[in-house]
């Protein structure tokens, strides 16, 4: 299986406490977050990896470049360098156009962490995001999934704790949406899922799983504890 991993981001909430690296390769114990991710993705089967960088993409390329004989045998990877931001999207369109990409495209954020979801997305096909359920959804904004299993709406974020499903950061989608893509910044929440929503094309995949976003402080050093202790209980944010 072929994925693509977003790692252009720029990582600003976490610089206080991570600023010498972007933040995939954020230090769990000696060892790079980004590390753990392609090891969990490589024990669900994917073999070919794209990682679409461009903040810091020396650093990464060269994290990638030093692996490419041990934690990547037997693997396909390539790197996409963004000339300029083009947001999550955006980002899968240049790559679609630079590569000529077809098909069914997995696509993933290289700060969050999910501990399956691969497979099950293969089989569910195009187009369609993993959810898992959190005790506390107001960070992110809920996901409502109708009785078909399509996704219904996106819930703002609020203020007001209260459980509910949420996007995972991990998707299937055709890359013939990205067909028309004009060169600009695109966002996939914002700009892509609205369009594939109105058309009631797009499905939701549950999971129970361990997932956190890496993104804030907090939750980075929550990270590191459950490494550290063996990844024994449950991860979630």
């Amino acid at each position: 299986m072929r994925m693509l991993i977003l790692a252009g981001g720029l990582g600003t909430r976490l610089r206080g406490v991570v600023s010498n690296v972007p933040k995939p390769l954020a230090p769990i114990g000696t060892i790079p977050f980004l590390h753990y991710q392609i090891e969990n993705w490589l024990a669900q089967g994917v073999q070919s990896f794209i990682f679409l960088v461009h903040h810091q993409s020396k650093v990464i390329n060269r994290f990638i470049d030093e692996r490419r004989g041990s934690l990547f045998t037997g693997c396909t990877v390539q790197s996409i360098v963004e000339p300029h931001p083009l947001d999550t999207g955006g980002a899968v369109g240049f790559a679609v156009r630079q590569l000529g990409l077809e098909g069914q495209l997995l696509i993933t954020n290289a700060d969050t962490w999910l501990g399956a979801g691969v497979r099950e997305l293969a089989i569910t096909g195009a187009n369609s995001l993993v959810v898992v359920q959190q005790a506390d959804a107001s960070r992110y904004g809920r996901v409502e999934v109708d009785e078909t299993g399509c996704v219904r709406s996106f819930l703002e974020k609020t203020d007001r704790s209260e459980s509910g499903w949420i996007n995972a950061g991990m998707y299937a989608l055709g890359a013939e949406i990205f067909s028309e893509w004009n060169g600009q910044r695109m966002s996939l929440e914002m700009d892509v899922f609205p369009k594939l929503l109105a058309e009631r094309r797009l499905r939701a995949v549950p999971m129970e799983s361990d997932f956190i976003d890496i993104g804030v402080p907090e939750d980075y050093f929550r990270f590191c504890r459950w490494q550290k202790g063996g990844r024994k209980g449950k991860l979630c944010n």
